[in-house]
């Protein structure tokens, strides 16, 4: 017989008091309407503390591949040089997915899971960026990027930077069009992994690769190339931004050769091509090792390229006043139940689950780790309370520095992840995620113990009905939707 569960479930008392403040807020809300772009950026600020800052995204980068976070594996010198010199985050969670909606949370500093899925956008009108804001305060900004999605039509997340790069050519980025009758993809993968999507996919890729010589032409490489030129420019005008945004190691996977072979010497081809396109029903079970090394060496690669820009910031010598951050967008899957890449079908934490690694001046700091769960709605409001600029209107503010201070509180119960027709609430031992038009598909509805199941492999969901129904209206209420019934039997 299922056991009732009484260990989440709130009082009587608790759920008035949770009702009679909500109700106290959104008459707060109703009477007080938010304020405008124009106002938000009209609002004085504090002066800066003269702190610089650093942020560099590595797309699609699972926490667990990084030995900061106990991989043995995968080799990640310089980002655990920079996790022991900086503070760890155990629980960071992505909130919206995936490229985009996550992009749009890091920029703006809004929570976007309320829209009803309509995530992957450009900014709001009425948005303001870190960067309008830290422009405003008198920073110089630096935006250098390989990550194509950013420029696809009237994006604008370049609003507020003094200068923009772009390194064009990742993944199916339309940047070189032929001539197209050269290139073969299917002399780099095998006849069961062929499809015309697949193909044409995989086409557009090595034409954009086409003029490659060496490893200081792959993108990577490029972008913090530019990033390392742009820090040479202007480490004298202080206070600065610069936000390093990476596609590696998103597929394809595809690392220099030296860097495959530190994980397998033979791939069954010369050089073995893996991206989107392809069909997951049309993986094997055989496929799976391959990939993983494939990934891994893409991993490498990537801290290999970002271990020479933070050699530059040490050259620099900006580490006394530059506060830099490494974090992701989300993972990927690599065979786990059955899975290869990211999926809102299982968003559990191979995907949703963020490594977050912050170096601070401040040596006092230096190898801290934290356990209290982070939001990727917490990142901006946090960065402009690190540089001095508290109190900026319009931000939900759970500033999650203050969590690495000694006896720092807790600033999330729980959180929350959207993906697609997917939402999930997870606190640090139960996580609940489903469909919201209530398809099954075989990956949910699910619930995990966490404590008893880290690596989210045993669905419970069946054994504690009372707890999935608290959690379903969670889910409702934060994403503003409403769940059919669950499925009985």
């Amino acid at each position: 017989m299922p056991q009732k569960d009484t260990a989440n479930k709130p009082s009587r008392r608790e759920m008035l008091s949770a009702s009679a403040g909500a109700v106290s807020l959104a008459a707060t809300a109703a009477a007080t309407p938010p304020l405008t772009r124009v106002q938000r950026l009209s609002t004085p600020l504090p002066k800066p503390n003269g702190l610089n800052l650093i942020v560099i995204i590595a797309d699609t980068t699972r926490w667990d591949h990084l030995g900061a976070y106990g991989n043995r594996r995968v080799k990640t010198p310089n980002l655990d040089r920079l996790a022991s010199e900086g503070v760890v985050f155990e629980n960071a969670y992505a909130e919206g997915l995936p490229t985009i909606p996550c992009r749009r949370v890091y920029h703006s500093g809004r929570s976007i899971v309320h829209e009803k899925q309509q995530w992957w956008r450009p900014l709001d009108p009425e948005d303001v960026t870190l960067a309008e804001v830290l422009k405003k305060a008198g920073f110089t900004t630096g935006f250098v990027v390989d990550t194509y999605h950013y420029f696809k039509p009237d994006m604008n997340f370049h609003r507020g930077y003094d200068s923009w790069q772009w390194i064009r050519g990742q993944e199916t980025d339309l940047w070189i069009s032929g001539p197209r009758e050269q290139f073969d993809p299917g002399r780099h993968m095998p006849v069961h992994l062929r499809n015309p999507n697949y193909l044409r996919s995989m086409t557009q890729y090595m034409m954009n690769t086409s003029m490659r010589q060496g490893e200081d032409d792959y993108f990577c490489a490029q972008s913090c190339s530019a990033a390392m030129k742009w820090l040479e420019q202007n480490a004298r005008q202080k206070p600065f931004l610069l936000w390093l945004d990476m596609f590696d190691p998103h597929e394809p996977w595809d690392a220099p050769p030296r860097f495959q072979k530190m994980y397998r010497q033979d791939y069954g081809y010369e050089r073995r091509l893996f991206g989107y396109g392809v069909r997951h029903q049309d993986i094997r079970e055989s496929d799976y090792p391959i990939l993983r090394d494939l990934y891994a060496a893409e991993v490498t690669f990537s801290d290999h390229c970002i271990g020479r820009v933070l050699d530059k910031i040490d050259s620099l010598k900006l580490r006394d006043d530059t506060i830099v951050v490494f974090s992701t967008d989300h993972g990927t899957h690599l065979g786990e139940l059955g899975c290869v890449q990211k999926t809102p079908g299982l968003l559990n934490s191979c995907v949703a689950h963020l490594p977050l690694i912050v170096r601070h001046p401040d040596k006092k700091y230096a190898g801290r780790r934290v356990k209290g769960l982070v939001s990727a709605i917490d990142y901006m409001p946090t960065f402009l309370a690190m540089l001095g600029l508290t109190g900026f209107p319009g931000l939900a503010v759970k500033d999650f520095w203050k969590l690495a201070q000694p006896g720092g509180s807790e600033n999330h119960v729980r959180v929350f992840t959207g993906f697609g027709n997917f939402g999930a609430v997870r606190d640090k031992k139960w996580h609940y995620f489903q469909n919201f038009r209530g398809e099954d598909r075989g990956k949910g509805p699910a619930l995990y113990d966490l404590e008893a199941d880290s690596g989210e492999t045993k669905n419970v969901v069946k054994d504690h009905p009372g707890l999935v129904a608290e959690r379903r209206a969670l889910l409702e209420e934060k994403f503003q939707v409403r769940l059919p019934p669950p499925e009985k039997g």
